[in-house]
C-alpha cells in the first residue's frame, strides 16, 4: 500500500473535499479538517495544511494536486501484520459498498465465541480490503455456515429513495443499528460490541435517537478489521454478498459492471445509459455520486 504527503492551501483542500464529495466523509478525527474513505484511498487532511493520500490509488489521486510547491513523501507500508483482538465472545460489524457507484451498500453483524474459533480459519481472516475476491467467496460460506450473522443489502431502488431524506453516514448508522437489532433476535449480544468507526459515538447515537430500539454500550474503532475477529468475519461476509449482487446484475444486463467510482466507471455509465436508459441508473446505481452528472450530463433526482 502507497502513502503520499503534500502541502495543500486552504483552497485547495476546499477544492479537493468538494471533488470527492460523494464519498464519505469524517470530521471528528482530531487534528484533521476532514478524512475521505474512497474505494482505492484515503485522503486525510490535516490543519496543518499536510494532505495523506493513503492506499493503492494514491499517487494517482495525488497526482492533479502535485505542482512545484508541493512538498511530496511517498513511501511503500509494510503489510499489515496486526491481528484481531481476542475477546471472546464478541459481535463486530462493518459495510460494503459506500464507495462504489454501482451496486449496494451492505452491512453484517457476526457473533464470534471461543467455539467459534475451532471451526473457521482464524489466521486467514484478515481485514477484506487485503482479500483477493476468490478468497472472500471461499472463507464466506466457513463464515455463514458456522457464525450468528445479520446480513443486510441495501439495494440502488432503496437507497436512493432513503438518500433523498438522509445522508451516507445516516443511512450506515441505522443499518449497523438493525443489524444488532436482528442479532439480538438470534440470543443474547456480547457484552463487548464493536463497530469499525465512520462517525463519532456521539454522532451515531445522534442518529439514532428516533429509532424504536438502539443498541447500546458499542465499541468504536478504526481499523477494526485489523483488530477485531468479529468485526473482519462480518466485513468479508458483507462483500461475498455485494460481489454476489455484482454477478447478478452483470447476469441480469449482460455487461461486467466495474467497482469504484474513477473514470473507467463514467465510460462503462455511459454504455450502460446508452443501452438501457438514464431511468434504469436508478436501479444499479447511486445516483447522488458525481459520476452521475459525468454520465448524463446531469444530475438525477
Amino acid at each position: 500500500m502507497k502513502t503520499l504527503s503534500i502541502k495543500l492551501t486552504k483552497s485547495e483542500m476546499q477544492t479537493l473535499k468538494q471533488k470527492y464529495s460523494h464519498f464519505p466523509i469524517r470530521y471528528d478525527i482530531q487534528y484533521t479538517e476532514f478524512q475521505i474513505k474512497g474505494t482505492d484511498v484515503t485522503i486525510t487532511a490535516y490543519t496543518s495544511g499536510k494532505v495523506v493520500f493513503q492506499g493503492e490509488g494514491a499517487e494517482f489521486h495525488a497526482k492533479p494536486y502535485l505542482n512545484d510547491t508541493a512538498t511530496v513523501a511517498t513511501h511503500r507500508d509494510k503489510p499489515s501484520t496486526s491481528k484481531p483482538q481476542q475477546v471472546f465472545p464478541m459481535a463486530g460489524s462493518d459495510e460494503v459498498g459506500t464507495g462504489d457507484y454501482f451496486g449496494p451498500v451492505v452491512v453484517c453483524a457476526t457473533i464470534v465465541s471461543e467455539e467459534d474459533l475451532k471451526n473457521i480459519p482464524v489466521e486467514r481472516i484478515v481485514d477484506s480490503k487485503q482479500l483477493q475476491d476468490d478468497v472472500v467467496r471461499e472463507l464466506a460460506p466457513i463464515l455463514r455456515n458456522t457464525l450468528k450473522y445479520s446480513l443486510l443489502i441495501l439495494d440502488n431502488p432503496k437507497y436512493n429513495r432513503v438518500h433523498r431524506q438522509k445522508n451516507m453516514n445516516e443511512i450506515k448508522a441505522m443499518l449497523h443499528n438493525q443489524a444488532y437489532v436482528n442479532l439480538k433476535k438470534q440470543g443474547e449480544l456480547p457484552k463487548t460490541i464493536i463497530i469499525d468507526q465512520f462517525v463519532s459515538e456521539k454522532r451515531y447515537y445522534q442518529i439514532l435517537k428516533d429509532e424504536p430500539q438502539v443498541i447500546q454500550n458499542i465499541h468504536f474503532e478504526t481499523k477494526a478489521e485489523n483488530k477485531f475477529l468479529a468485526v473482519a468475519c462480518g466485513a468479508i461476509i458483507a462483500r461475498d454478498a455485494f460481489l454476489d449482487y455484482f454477478d447478478k446484475l452483470s447476469a441480469k444486463y449482460e455487461m461486467v459492471f466495474p467497482k469504484g467510482a474513477g473514470t473507467h466507471v463514467d465510460i462503462f455509465g455511459a454504455e450502460f445509459v446508452q443501452r438501457f436508459g438514464e431511468e434504469e441508473l436508478y436501479k444499479v446505481a447511486k445516483v447522488h455520486f458525481a459520476n452521475t452528472t459525468k454520465i448524463t450530463g446531469r444530475e438525477l433526482e
